[in-house]
């Protein structure tokens, strides 16, 4: 089949591709621009279309230091297909979109629209735009239009969905760009975001991640210090609502009504992520985090002595500008004290357009390659110590869809457990769903994984199941779509893979 016939094989209607780069933010609007494009009446292109769809959206990143190498790549990679098609159509979104803006257009002269994190809600219009007028349509918003949960939405989890509570960032961290991107902190709401996420519960989602860029600053713009926590707590009356999560916290806000509220709201999840960046106050001055060593390992011990179950995960970026062998050392320091269950770990590479990339001091490579090997060989070893703390546990496990990738092999399902650490479980005989919730006894450890190998000790059937089970049936019927680059279908995981800047505090 041709690339022609491909892409108007759905009913003749056109057919859309998005792909996501970056954080849960950009996943979030990814899936807003989805469901914009469905609203306009396109379709999702058959899986394993590869640039054969009418439309081609790029939502991008700018907090790598080649995010716009790769984007031209992916640009040119289509351009040939694009000169083959008329009508097709190419469009670049997202924080790179906002920081190059015309850029774009002059590098890659096929491209179609450019649009900026605050106006996604006109992609639609724009595109239809560039047809008319058959010239590219640059639109950057400087400011917020319309905050984008106003917006259709076509989400890729039938049970578990983000929420986003704010958009932008108050912070001026010297390695991130992504407050210039996105603007300053505005926040929704409360009555919006509980109606929201009332409105997701009906529709038989069971898990909920609020999401932003500082989430627990939530309520700077609206004069409320105590609104995140109380948002918490809303949430734990909300009838059906089994899971609450939120990324990603600053430890400038993390207070502690926040603490209390995780520990008294029951469907709150004992799980933790809280970016430390450095261990070394000289290195987290540098970086302008308003926090220190001791600031930091204090809200581990409180969160430790309200929740001892709680599973921490962190943030860590290894060869900031004028690291030193000491300054690394107290990096460690705080890994061994703190045990995080987790830690995603990245060298510092410059960031086009932050004070870091101009600083005195720049680490050789050689040198972070080897201090990052010693931090993540150490927070390997607690992982595992902390892991195999697990194994005798019984677990209840939200049961998911795609988080094993060798599930068919080994005729195992996969879940996340509350405080969301993924484990494979032995396939019961009775049909289990994704959304359904499974009891299990844990009885083997890794560093990134447990396993439960005995049989199920229960299986509940939801709501969630059953709205999975509703969209699944739907779908089958559907020619299959082209995923928005989520980490995972169904439970949201705690972080993206890039660290450093969006959502990602």
């Amino acid at each position: 089949m041709s690339s022609i016939d491909r892409s108007q094989s759905v009913g003749g209607t056109r057919t859309y591709e998005v792909r996501t780069y970056g954080c849960q933010m950009n996943v979030h609007d990814s899936e807003r621009l989805a469901g914009l494009l469905e609203d306009a009446g396109y379709v999702r292109a058959p899986e394993g279309s590869d640039g054969d769809a009418d439309v081609v959206v790029f939502n991008t990143c700018a907090v790598r230091e080649n995010a716009d190498n790769k984007l031209y790549g992916n640009l040119g990679h289509l351009a040939p297909k694009k000169a083959r098609r008329p009508g097709m159509q190419i469009a670049v979104g997202g924080c790179l979109a906002q920081k190059d803006r015309d850029t774009i257009v002059k590098r890659a002269p096929w491209v179609d629209v450019v649009f900026g994190t605050h106006n996604i809600g006109k992609l639609p219009v724009l595109l239809e735009r560039a047809r008319v007028q058959e010239e590219a349509q640059v639109e950057i918003a400087e400011s917020l239009e319309a905050f984008p949960s106003t917006l259709p939405t076509r989400r890729e989890s039938a049970y578990a969905a983000w929420v986003s509570i704010s958009v932008g960032c108050n912070n001026t961290c010297t390695f991130c760009i992504v407050p210039a991107l996105r603007g300053k902190e505005k926040d929704r709401r409360p009555g919006d975001i509980l109606a929201e996420i009332e409105a997701l519960v009906a529709e038989g989602v069971s898990e909920i991640t609020l999401l932003g860029q500082n989430v627990n600053a939530y309520g700077s713009d609206i004069g409320d210090r105590e609104a995140f926590s109380k948002l918490l707590r809303a949430c734990g009356r909300i009838d059906g609502l089994e899971r609450v999560r939120f990324t990603s916290p600053h430890p400038r806000d993390f207070t502690d009504d926040v603490i209390a509220a995780m520990a008294e709201t029951p469907n709150v999840m004992p799980q933790l992520h809280m970016p430390l960046q450095s261990g070394s106050d000289a290195v987290l001055k540098a970086m302008r985090r308003s926090y220190r060593q001791e600031r930091y390992l204090g809200i581990i011990e409180k969160v430790r002595a309200a929740i001892p179950h709680a599973a921490i995960s962190t943030d860590i970026i290894v060869g900031f500008p004028g690291e030193t062998e000491e300054d690394f050392e107290q990096t460690l320091h705080v890994v061994r004290e703190a045990r995080f269950a987790q830690a995603f770990t990245f060298q510092y590479s410059k960031r086009p357009g932050t004070p870091a990339a101009e600083m005195d001091g720049q680490i050789p490579k050689k040198v972070v390659q080897e201090r990052y090997e010693r931090l993540v060989a150490l927070q390997e070893e607690i992982s595992w110590e902390e892991n195999k703390k697990q194994v005798g546990r019984t677990l209840e496990l939200m049961v998911a869809e795609g988080e094993g990738r060798k599930d068919d092999t080994t005729h195992r399902l996969s879940g996340r457990a509350p405080d969301n650490r993924l484990v494979h479980f032995t396939k019961p005989e009775q049909e289990v769903r994704p959304g359904d919730v499974v009891t299990v006894e844990i009885t083997y450890a890794a560093p990134h994984h447990l396993l439960a190998e005995g049989p199920v000790r229960d299986v509940r059937r939801t709501r969630a199941g059953d709205a999975w089970e509703k969209r699944n049936a739907a779908e089958a019927a559907e020619p299959a779509g082209v995923m928005l680059g989520l980490p995972k279908v169904g439970v949201p995981e705690p972080l993206p893979a890039v660290t450093g800047g969006c959502a990602v505090d």
